[in-house]
């Protein structure tokens, strides 16, 4: 396999504005070696309601000033993440006339024949022979990420050991984080606090409640640490959070947020206090099961095996790319 600083040629990202499936596509084509566009994408009605299905007019899924895209030179490789990006990863393989290499992120929930390549974790129940599975998410974590993430925020590690950063993120549809998951939450937290001593470092999204950050951050008052809540405390200190703590407690909410932290290296601890949706119960399952995840309450090891599978995603990507060039070369010979 060639050296990828030597690749020439485009990689389009294509997303819609979820910070999740952003930072997967992102993270996936940073390893690719070559220039990235990232195209915020998103279909317009009806078109958006069947996607990835290509209904008659498809180009005019997109707004006018957007279609001039639509045409060569065709990048040489297309990468989309979630549902709203699969109508156009799909749409540019045909347009390319499969000149592109097109890879899919996530269940397309239609057969992944449309793509030349579909990576979805193993809860998604994806297959096929271009399929790749991974446990997780894809994101950037490794441990240049993490050195990264100290030097910017230094400040954390003069914090109290064990540090525990905790990551919060949203109510999903039938499971909820309100302020009682919140007030759980905390007593937990002030429990192992009182314990251990230490610090508490809370990180939330944009996905999580006011009210939650609010009953936290009463909570957690006096305890050495910090709960950021959003741009009017400062900058994100998410990257610092990660690189400095000795454990990390999650919310079971977020495939992303789990698998990022079980990249970090340290236990990662989740509280469940309602069941969960069939799909995200069964991401914890898988989890569990790796001895990657742990209830809130439980002792484990200071250091585990991180879940690091974006080296050989990317591998596995650029060496079907390749053999998908040479097949096209062949073909035209």
């Amino acid at each position: 396999m060639p050296d990828v600083s030597a690749l020439q040629g485009e990689c389009w990202v294509i997303t819609d504005r979820a910070a999740g499936n952003q930072r997967q596509a992102l993270a996936l084509a940073g390893r690719l070696g070559l220039r990235v566009h990232h195209l915020i994408w998103e279909p317009r009605a009806p078109w958006s309601w069947f996607a990835p299905c290509l209904l008659p007019g498809y180009k005019r899924a997109l707004a006018p000033g957007q279609r001039q895209r639509l045409t060569p030179p065709w990048p040489r490789v297309v990468i989309g993440c979630g549902r709203a990006s699969s109508l156009f990863t799909r749409m540019l393989r045909k347009l390319s006339r499969r000149r592109s290499f097109v890879v899919q992120i996530l269940d397309p929930r239609i057969d992944p024949r449309y793509w030349d390549m579909v990576i979805a974790p193993r809860h998604d129940g994806v297959d096929g022979s271009n399929v790749i599975t991974t446990l997780g998410s894809l994101n950037p974590i490794d441990a240049t990420w993490l050195d990264d993430g100290r030097d910017a925020s230094p400040v954390l590690g003069d914090l109290p050991q064990p540090r525990v950063g905790v990551l919060l993120g949203g109510p999903r549809k039938h499971w909820p984080l309100d302020a009682t998951y919140a007030q759980t939450l905390a007593e937990q937290l002030l429990a192992r606090h009182r314990a251990e001593g230490g610090s508490v470092m809370v990180v939330a999204s944009r996905r999580t409640p006011d009210e939650a950050v609010r009953l936290l951050r009463e909570a957690l008052r006096g305890v050495p640490g910090l709960v950021w809540g959003g741009s009017q405390d400062g900058n994100n200190p998410y990257p610092g959070v990660l690189g400095w703590a000795d454990r990390l407690v999650v919310t079971p909410d977020s495939v992303n947020m789990l698998s990022e932290a079980c990249a970090v290296g340290c236990p990662v601890h989740t509280l469940v206090t309602a069941p969960l949706p069939a799909k995200i119960e069964r991401f914890h399952r898988v989890l569990r099961e790796a001895g990657l995840l742990h209830d809130l309450d439980a002792d484990v090891a200071t250091q585990q095996t991180p879940l690091r599978e974006l080296p050989a995603v990317a591998k596995e990507v650029l060496a079907r790319m390749h053999a998908h060039e040479r097949d096209a070369n062949t073909t035209t010979l």
